[in-house]
């Protein structure tokens, strides 16, 4: 799929750098086809000595060479990316965007060259091939070109396929969760602390018991009510502390706060 592709990344975050690392990790593209534009030259240097690809300052030259453009700037500046690319930008090239909150149909209208449009939603875990991408494209695209897609984001985790109207809902799930579970793992830490544990003992202990729970759930692929309910022994110390969770609200809260970033994702993409 991607082989005989060349591939631009518009922007050279960390989200570039990640799909640039895990494409080079997989063997899916060598160096020499993989180009990075960015206005900060610092930025550009940085990616072209740890990996290697081509870099440049101009977003149309990268856009006028790729046969993929991963479109990985901020929303806030895409209209402007998108206009400086769009005379470069005709209907062979697939277009992937990773802007949270903007809709194809916006891509769209400020590239009227191009028909094979994919939206995505990556997490920042993609920066240790542990993330997970949510996609959704423009109706017809190819088989050829979902694979292509779906290529780009292989190497830095899992890939679902959903609906666009469901990306605010992944952005507030997926999206911003990572940022939730820190939290948690931070005040799991700050209990240890709480009960006599040496902050970086607490800390191991809390982020492992997180990871492992995690993969227990993927591995095992049984509810998390079942697998909880294996820990909570009756009259145990478990049950004691899972209602003071439920005391708390925890469930609720969490909840709230998926609803809430993707509500404020839905609010980007009327902005736009």
């Amino acid at each position: 799929m991607l082989k005989d592709r060349r591939v631009a990344c518009i922007g050279a975050g960390n989200m570039t750098e990640a799909i640039v690392a895990g494409l080079l990790h997989a063997g899916h593209l060598p160096p020499a086809r993989i180009m990075a534009s960015d206005i900060r030259t610092g930025r550009l240097d940085d990616i072209r000595t740890a990996y290697g690809i081509a870099v440049t300052g101009t977003n149309q030259e990268a856009a006028a060479w790729a046969d993929v453009i991963l479109l990985a700037v901020e929303p806030q500046v895409l209209d402007e990316v998108l206009r400086e690319i769009a005379p470069v930008v005709g209907g062979a090239k697939l277009v992937v965007s990773v802007a949270a909150g903007y809709p194809i149909a916006r891509v769209r209208r400020l590239l009227p060259g191009a028909g094979r449009i994919v939206r995505t939603m990556p997490n920042t875990p993609s920066a240790i091939r542990e993330g997970i991408t949510a996609m959704a494209w423009v109706e017809g695209l190819n088989d050829d070109d979902v694979r292509t897609a779906r290529a780009l984001f292989e190497p830095i985790g899992k890939v679902v396929e959903v609906s666009e109207r469901a990306l605010d809902a992944v952005t507030g799930l997926s999206g911003s969760g990572p940022a939730y579970v820190y939290v948690m793992i931070e005040a799991l830490a700050d209990g240890g602390v709480k009960m006599g544990l040496p902050r970086e003992t607490a800390q191991l202990l809390a982020a492992q018991t997180v990871a492992g729970a995690a993969r227990m759930v993927i591995e095992s692929r049984e509810h998390p009510g079942a697998l909880k309910d294996r820990v909570a022994s009756p009259g145990g110390t478990t049950i004691a502390g899972l209602h003071e969770l439920e005391r708390g609200r925890l469930r609720a809260t969490l909840m709230s706060a998926v609803e809430a970033a993707a509500a404020r994702s839905t609010e980007l993409g009327l902005a736009t």
